[in-house]
C-alpha cells in the first residue's frame, strides 16, 4: 500500500478535522470518528528500545501489526501528510519505569524529554468496524457512544529482546447469526488484527467478568449475542507495563491516531 498515492485519491477533510480538534484540545474516543479513514494505536519509544518492540511486533502481528515507522526524532508520519503525533491525538499516556505517570491531550513536552524517540504506529480494530455497521452489524460501543471494552488476557506474546507480555483483546457483542459475518468481514483487514481470536466463553481467556474491562467502558450485552474479541493495539502497553519500560509514550485506549489513508486501502 503506497500511503502517498493513496491520499491524493481521496478527501481526507474529515480526518484531518478530527485531528484539528484534538490539536485543539477536544477529548473523545475515536470510535466512529470520520468513518472510513484507518486509525492507528501509537507507542513511542527511546531509539535503543525500538529494535526490541520492532522485532516483538514481527513476532505478534496478530496483536501489533505495524502501518508505520517514524524516524527517530521525527513526530511525523506518511499516513497523514501535516500531522503531528504529539498533539493530534485526543489523548495520550505517558510511562516511566513501566508505570502509568500522567494522562495528557498534548505529548509536546514529554516528547521533548528524548530527541530521538521512535514513533511506531500500530493497526487499529476501529478500521473495521465501517464495513461491519454498513453489513447491518450493531457496534454496540459507537451505539452507546462509550469507549469499546478491552481486557488484558492470559496468553502470552512471543517476547522479544527486553519485551515481554501478553495479549490485550478489544470485545464487541455480536448476534450469534452474524458472528461468521464479522469474521469474515474483519478477517479480509489483517493488516489491522483481522479475524477475532476467541469467540464465547471470555473465561478461557482468563476475563473473570465482561462488566470490568481493563481498559475503556464496559458495554451491553442483549440476549442472544455472543462476545466476540479481536487482537487489539493496546498490547503494546501491555508489555510497557510488564517489562518495566523506562519511559514511552502511548495513545490513551479507544483515542487513536486517525490517518489519512481509507479503511478499503487495508483490504485484503
Amino acid at each position: 500500500m503506497n500511503a502517498e498515492l493513496t491520499t491524493k485519491s481521496i478527501d481526507a477533510a474529515a480526518a484531518r478535522a478530527a485531528r484539528a480538534r484534538y490539536r485543539s484540545g477536544a477529548v473523545e474516543p475515536t470510535s466512529g470518528v470520520a468513518p472510513g479513514f484507518t486509525q492507528a494505536n501509537i507507542v513511542v519509544l527511546p531509539r535503543d528500545w525500538a529494535f526490541d518492540f520492532l522485532l516483538y511486533a514481527q513476532r505478534n502481528p496478530k496483536a501489533c501489526p505495524v502501518l508505520d515507522v517514524c524516524d527517530p526524532g521525527s513526530y511525523a508520519t506518511e499516513l497523514a501528510p501535516g500531522a503531528d503525533l504529539r498533539t493530534d491525538l485526543p489523548l495520550y499516556r505517558i510511562w516511566r519505569d513501566g508505570a502509568l505517570v500522567e494522562e495528557t491531550p498534548d505529548a509536546t513536552a514529554a516528547w521533548a524529554e528524548h530527541p530521538d524517540l521512535v514513533g511506531f504506529l500500530i493497526g487499529c480494530s476501529f478500521t473495521f468496524e465501517t464495513p461491519m455497521v454498513e453489513a447491518g452489524i450493531e457496534i454496540r460501543h459507537i451505539s452507546d457512544q462509550s469507549n469499546v471494552p478491552m481486557y488484558l488476557t492470559n496468553r502470552a506474546c512471543r517476547p522479544a529482546g527486553r519485551l515481554h507480555g501478553n495479549m490485550v483483546v478489544s470485545m464487541r457483542p455480536i448476534p450469534a447469526h452474524r458472528v461468521a459475518d464479522a469474521a469474515t468481514i474483519s478477517g479480509r483487514f489483517p493488516a489491522v488484527h483481522g479475524a477475532p481470536v476467541h469467540v464465547g466463553e471470555p473465561a478461557l481467556l482468563g476475563i473473570r467478568d465482561l462488566g470490568k474491562p481493563d481498559f475503556g467502558d464496559p458495554v451491553r450485552i442483549e440476549a442472544g449475542e455472543i462476545p466476540v474479541f479481536w487482537a487489539c493495539g493496546v498490547t503494546p502497553q501491555a508489555a510497557v507495563m510488564a517489562s518495566g519500560v523506562p519511559f514511552a509514550i502511548t495513545h490513551a485506549p479507544g483515542h487513536m491516531f486517525i490517518t489519512d489513508i481509507p479503511d478499503s486501502a487495508y483490504h485484503a
